[in-house]
């Protein structure tokens, strides 16, 4: 289980090192740098894909991801004594991206491109590292790199090795470097970070990728886009937990239940002569459908990451999907960024789940109810 996330000159993440918990709930107002969060993690499973370089291109470049204020806001601007303003740089420029957990953690330095770089929107990376447990330290280090260079310790005999001395600024070490002997931490680690699952754009509009007709077969994960709805639930009813299933439909629905049809997908809802398809779903039964085929997937990931999940359910929904988040959470660890009152009520009632709080001021996002873990950068 992931245990900390760490970002750095990530847009309004200046500074950010927050704890995550089995079910973690990002909340805070609009504009307070949920979102910044949550790309952030994504960022980081980016990574593992080798799109890290590419995504921070199509957010608008790397100089537009980076925090735009000063270095440091001292105490005499935050008084209003002296206006905002920047000064001479102590630190080179950075953007930075980390998370620890129970067993591995891993950090990324990413900086920037030299003038002759024919690829001005990409950044660089200047360093990366990872280690066993909790705390980045000279013993629990087990990959590095700087620049071009990357070192590997030897799980056997524990001693240094230079893995590449001429790795391109645009790769990483995690999906280069990874080797099944001297390498089996990197590389175990990264296909854990490969994983991870991110829905985001669960779309419920006459267009959607669920509405479409589809066919049962195996479909133990729900596709990003939800397209495989139908079968992803059929897969669930046949080697997951069915029983919990048709619980939370009851619960979000009274007297409802899906049919086992292998023409596509089938609600039965009470008063109704005849099933509904997912053309004649609304939007808040559709969208709740496919949290309940993200979240009781009969291969759970190791970490699960929802941005407003909430969006077109009816309050009356919140409840139910509630207790979904806290029974799919024995499983899986699960960040849900959402500012919802009354699923962020329904939560707290649960017990389940560790809250973070955003807040910004002067365009810097904060943790302010939260005590951050102790954290250390890799050096350059």
């Amino acid at each position: 289980m992931l245990t900390t996330l760490a970002v750095a000159n990530y847009r309004s993440l200046r500074d950010l090192v927050i704890p995550l918990g089995r079910l973690t709930l990002v909340t805070g107002a609009n504009g307070s740098g949920k979102t910044s969060l949550y790309r952030a993690l994504r960022l980081l499973a980016e990574t593992a894909q080798g799109r890290l370089i590419a995504t921070l291109a199509q957010e608008g470049g790397f100089t537009s991801t980076l925090w735009a204020g000063p270095e440091t806001i001292s105490r005499t601007m935050r008084q209003g004594r002296v206006p905002i303003q920047g000064g001479p740089r102590s630190k080179p420029i950075s953007l930075a991206l980390g998370f620890a957990g129970d067993a591995y953690g891993y950090a990324i330095d990413l900086g920037m491109p030299s003038p002759e770089n024919p690829f001005p929107l990409d950044p660089v990376i200047k360093g990366e590292a990872m280690w066993t447990g909790e705390r980045l330290s000279r013993s629990s280090l087990f990959a590095e790199r700087r620049n071009a260079l990357v070192r590997l310790r030897m799980s056997d005999s524990g001693v240094w090795r230079e893995a590449m001395d001429a790795l391109s600024p645009f790769d990483s070490m995690v999906t280069h470097c990874a080797d099944p002997a001297d390498g089996f931490e990197l590389l175990s680690m990264r296909e854990r970070m490969r994983d991870w699952r991110f829905y985001d754009a669960l779309r419920t509009d006459p267009d959607a990728p669920a509405r479409r007709p589809g066919i049962h077969t195996y479909t133990p994960v729900l596709a990003s886009d939800g397209a495989d709805l139908a079968a992803a639930l059929a897969t669930i009813r046949a080697i997951g937990d069915a029983r919990t299933l048709d619980e939370t439909i009851e619960a979000a629905f009274p007297g409802s239940r899906l049919l086992d049809d292998p023409a596509g997908l089938r609600l039965r809802q009470h008063g109704l002569l005849r099933p509904l398809g997912p053309t004649e779903l609304s939007d808040g039964t559709l969208r709740f459908l496919l949290l309940v085929a993200a979240l009781l997937s009969p291969r759970p990931p190791e970490l699960m990451v929802l941005n407003e999940p909430e969006a077109s359910l009816h309050p009356s929904l919140m409840p139910p999907l509630a207790h979904l988040l806290k029974t799919a959470a024995r499983q899986t660890q699960i960040v849900l960024v959402s500012h919802s009152a009354a699923l962020i009520a329904a939560l707290r009632e649960t017990g389940c789940c560790e809250e973070v709080r955003l807040e910004k001021s002067f365009g810097e996002t904060a943790a302010p109810d939260c005590e951050s873990p102790a954290w250390t950068w890799p050096k350059r």
